[in-house]
């Protein structure tokens, strides 16, 4: 996903929800139940709610040795992929029309499953790149090297696409980012702890295996070489906290200020070789690390430069290659780094290489077979009578000005929304995809998408355009297309179904719709404007009431500690942090305005409504992680772990206290002077 995207791992008015009301039946009988099961009612609600609403799921639901963490994502990811099992088995077990969905979904199956003849090829499937590289000569060769191979999805010392300018959202440009890292994060190479001195070394050593499996020589050594590039880039590197604010990153240059910046590199013949035209300025992320990166052109010597892109090309089609290098590579990215103990089966490989390879493609598959058009109306009268709510609370608000609401209300009318699948599907008529070959598919997928981006170039934007496909359990908002989109994947239990009541329904999939549209509002998409244009509409003055606000939000979180020398990162978290305290907020208050529209329910299984909202929030985030996992994610996500998404903003809402009738002391109650209150 791009830069412009502000994902969830995850969604305001007076419409109705067509969820249950009215139709002379019971809410009991006719509502899909909260599971009871998911209780420990051992504890408090107001001592711990998320233990005491899916501790019993907790205790029930130990991690599958196949996973490094188990959610309510992994739960219908699964039942997602049983359905895409039974697709992709029929259509592998047929003849369909060259070209048709059928035969490229069906052949990519057929050659990911087929394990005797990639066994048979071992690293055949790349010797005419390896040799393509054995006969690069001088730097200059091997930068063109290095762009020819970008379309192959092989990383080298940078990052390259293309997406909506951010200051000028109705045309696409160029942007240079920082790259060619192998850890997960700058800071697996700059932390000098016991651990992270581990990882370190594990690191190297599984580069010397993945090497010494090609054949090079002196491997230890050559690892020693490529973790020393790579660490000198990490020197050089912005961190994650420094990247989510898109006014460092944005640093727009012509081509000559590009070319006096790294002028190691051509550019004009580098940008000829990946196949762009008419570019006439890019947007350089991290110019220090392009400073960094011609010091490096300079002094390192292009054997070492090769070592270092020979590393990159193995590594990059190690699961697709033989057992002995899927093994290892799974030894190293998911025992070590993760905690998964056992590798998933072949077929279940397959089941995901086929859906994120092939992605919109699989989902218009699926969505023909598993999305009821119900549905998408349903969620989008939510997403109506949520946008209703949050323009009546920022009207309200008491510490922003009249100028700065206005601008924040033309915002919230310019908030688009997509749900279930796009209205045009993209053409996929020049991808070729064989049953013989799955390296050759897998290069053919990335040089279709590759090529897909940089024809945007020149073209107008296309406003239609998905950056998850129909059948991922997730969620996003855009900042530059200022939309919020909702895949059919999600649209299902425990997030959403047209058979709950409305108090589950809205805190679930309501609350993870205005978990999007407040991160329109969060400390950095509150900086584009309703045109998608980075672009401050602030008062100076409303501005710092604003971060004021988030501070408190970011030391809340900075003062959790899933681990006992580990706590959360409250700065690297703060948007997610305050779109799930604005998503909770302002799904409980439609849900409100719903039922006084329609009638209030009877409590079911003792549960009011108000507290049934608040346990269909926390059944969201039911989730059970491996230490190793814990720790990767609190160094590189940008979302807290699932029991703080939970506690984290319903310490701050007075709407929970109320429905469960906590006291100001007890530990799910924030004092007054210490809560945190944005929108």
């Amino acid at each position: 996903m791009n830069k412009f995207i502000l994902a969830i791992a995850l969604t305001l008015g007076i419409a109705s929800c067509s969820t249950k009301q009215n139709t002379g039946e019971s809410d009991a009988e006719k509502t899909l139940p909260f599971p009871l099961t998911n209780l420990d009612t051992t504890v408090s609600p107001c001592e711990d709610f998320y233990q005491y609403a899916i501790g019993g799921w907790l205790k029930d639901n130990p991690i599958p040795s196949t996973e490094s963490r188990w959610s309510s994502f992994n739960v219908v990811t699964d039942s997602n992929n049983a359905k895409l099992k039974k697709i992709f088995t029929e259509f592998s077990s047929k003849e369909f029309t060259k070209g048709s969905m059928e035969q490229k979904i069906g052949d990519f199956y057929k050659s990911v499953i087929d394990s005797a003849t990639t066994e048979k090829r071992g690293l055949e499937p790349l010797e005419e790149l390896l040799q393509e590289l054995e006969e690069v000569s001088t730097t200059e060769e091997y930068i063109e090297l290095t762009a020819a191979w970008k379309s192959f999805g092989i990383s080298s010392f940078n990052s390259i696409y293309v997406g909506q300018d951010d200051k000028n959202s109705s045309e696409y440009i160029t942007f240079l980012s920082q790259g060619g890292l192998g850890l997960p994060d700058v800071s697996y190479y700059t932390n000098t702890d016991q651990k992270a001195v581990e990882i370190q070394e594990s690191y190297k050593a599984y580069m010397a295996q993945i090497l010494e499996m090609a054949g090079q020589e002196n491997t230890e050594q050559a690892a020693l070489t490529i973790y020393y590039m790579e660490n000198s880039l990490a020197k050089v590197s912005m961190t994650r906290v420094e990247r989510r604010n898109p006014e460092l990153t944005y640093n727009k240059m012509s081509f000559a200020q590009l070319q006096k910046l790294v002028d190691e590199l051509e550019w004009n013949a580098y940008f000829s070789i990946l196949g762009f035209k008419n570019i006439d300025s890019v947007v350089v992320g991290q110019p220090q690390f392009y400073k960094g990166l011609n010091r490096m052109l300079k002094d390192i010597s292009v054997d070492d430069w090769k070592l270092y892109s020979k590393w990159k090309l193995i590594d990059s089609y190690a699961p697709y290659l033989n057992s002995e290098f899927v093994n290892a590579n799974f030894e190293f990215y998911k025992k070590t780094l993760s905690g998964t103990a056992v590798m998933k089966s072949r077929e279940e490989r397959a089941l995901r290489q086929v859906s994120s390879g092939l992605g919109e493609l699989v989902g218009k598959a699926f969505v023909e077979r598993h999305f009821p058009k119900e549905s998408k109306e349903d969620v989008r009268q939510m997403v109506e009578n949520l946008r209703a709510v949050f323009k009546e609370r920022v009207k309200n608000l008491d510490w922003m000005s009249k100028e700065t609401k206005e601008k924040a209300l033309g915002k919230l009318d310019a908030f688009k929304m997509k749900i279930g699948y796009p209205d045009e599907w993209t053409d996929f008529s020049k991808l070729e995809i064989t049953s013989a070959d799955l390296v050759q598919n897998i290069m053919n997928i990335r040089r279709f998408n590759f090529y897909e981006m940089i024809e945007k170039l020149g073209q107008p934007v296309d406003k239609n355009e998905w950056f998850m496909s129909p059948q991922t359990v997730n969620a996003y908002y855009s900042s530059s297309q200022n939309e919020i989109v909702f895949p059919a994947g999600i649209l299902q239990p425990p997030f959403y179904s047209i058979d709950a009541d409305a108090a589950l329904n809205y805190g679930g999939i309501g609350a993870v719709i205005g978990h999007e549209f407040s991160h329109g509002f969060d400390d950095q998409g509150s900086k584009y404007d309703a045109k998608g244009n980075l672009a401050n509409w602030w008062t100076e003055d409303d501005r710092a009431r604003f971060e004021e606000r988030a501070n408190v939000v970011v030391e809340q979180f900075n003062g959790f500690y899933p681990l006992p020398d580990l706590h959360v990162n409250g700065e690297l978290t703060l948007g997610e942090n305050i779109a799930d305290l604005g998503g909770a907020t302002m799904a409980f208050h439609a849900l409100e305005k719903e039922l006084v529209r329609v009638g209030k329910p009877e409590p079911i299984d003792g549960f009011t409504y108000q507290q049934r909202f608040f346990l269909g929030w926390a059944q969201v985030w039911h989730m059970n992680m491996t230490e190793k996992e814990l720790r990767k994610r609190i160094a590189t996500d940008s979302h807290s772990p699932g029991e703080y998404r939970v506690k984290g903003p319903l310490a701050n809402m007075s709407e929970f206290a109320e429905a469960f009738g906590c006291e100001s002391s007890d530990p799910m109650v924030n004092t007054d002077s210490a809560k945190a209150v944005i929108w």
